[in-house]
């Protein structure tokens, strides 16, 4: 079965509800790996600790989606051939500590790279405060669909890679540690996919143990960048995108290299250093200088 381009396009989205509490906030907060050391610092305490708890704001992007409905067989998708290509991020208010949110979703399009090369698939999600209606956040992702080429979709139009800059050392790096555990403990956050955690499914899916979420990785470069560009203040920022490149494994130490671009802007990479292999590209961010 091909993919139904026209089914998929304007596939029946409902709004997602979700109730978060602190606690799950915290949660989330110690699966990016912001509690290290003992003591801890003062700039991640705050978002693991319940008395003035701040959010991390890459918290967004698990809240109030709907992962399930690409797995539904009238798609067409081929889910054991998708991967997470690319993820973004807007923030416009920080995240309450806790609260009720709601989301609002859509297929924004499908690109047809060809029968031999396979589809991408880009999805948003406005996220809102159910108790005002506010905007808080707009997230969204990138799906690579390599069973999916040569549905007669568009083969043109499709979001270039935010460049990096050609010759430069980056202006300033940052090493975040991960801990062996570290995917057994972000998954607590709802992403329960079994390739992170047993050996036998990251044996089967090719890999020789397995391997950290994409999207914990992108937690901790969110961490990086609030550390060296934000003060840490989570207020701050405002926009975090990131191309998936490569796969990390829990207790590798990830690099953040940052180049500043204007004020307020910066791009970035996060290398695995222990292999040093670039984990995440093409990365962009924005905050308030």
């Amino acid at each position: 079965m091909s993919l139904d381009y026209q089914l998929v396009k304007n596939w029946p989205l409902d709004k997602a509800s979700q109730q978060y509490t602190a606690k799950d906030a915290i949660i989330y907060a110690l699966g990016v790996g912001a509690a290290m050391e003992n003591p801890l610092a003062a700039d991640d305490l705050k978002f693991v600790y319940e008395r003035k708890l701040a959010v991390l704001p890459t918290f967004a992007t698990l809240l109030a989606g709907n992962p399930g409905w690409i797995g539904d067989p009238r798609t067409g998708i081929n889910v054991s051939q998708v991967l997470h290509g690319e993820q973004f991020l807007t923030i416009h208010r920080p995240l309450p500590a806790e609260g009720a949110v709601y989301g609002i979703e859509a297929v924004d399009e499908i690109y047809d790279k060809g029968a031999s090369k396979g589809a991408v698939m880009y999805i948003s999600r406005k996220i809102y405060d159910a108790c005002n209606d506010d905007l808080l956040a707009t997230t969204g992702y990138a799906i690579f669909m390599r069973g999916n080429g040569g549905f007669g979709g568009t083969t043109t139009g499709q979001p270039a890679p935010f460049p990096m800059p050609e010759g430069r050392t980056p202006e300033v790096s940052l090493d975040l540690a991960t801990r062996p555990e570290q995917a057994a403990i972000y998954r607590l956050s709802g992403d329960d996919n079994p390739l992170h955690i047993d050996p036998a499914v990251a044996i089967a899916a090719g890999f020789d143990r397995p391997i950290l979420h994409g999207m914990c990785s992108y937690g901790i470069a969110g961490r990086a960048i609030l550390k060296l560009r934000c003060g840490s203040d989570a207020s701050r920022l405002r926009k975090l995108n990131v191309r998936f490149a490569s796969p990390v494994f829990p207790g590798e130490t990830l690099r953040t290299e940052v180049w500043d671009l204007e004020p307020g802007k910066v791009a970035f990479r996060v290398k695995a250093v222990e292999r040093d292999v670039i984990a995440l590209n093409n990365g962009y961010a924005e905050f308030v200088a």
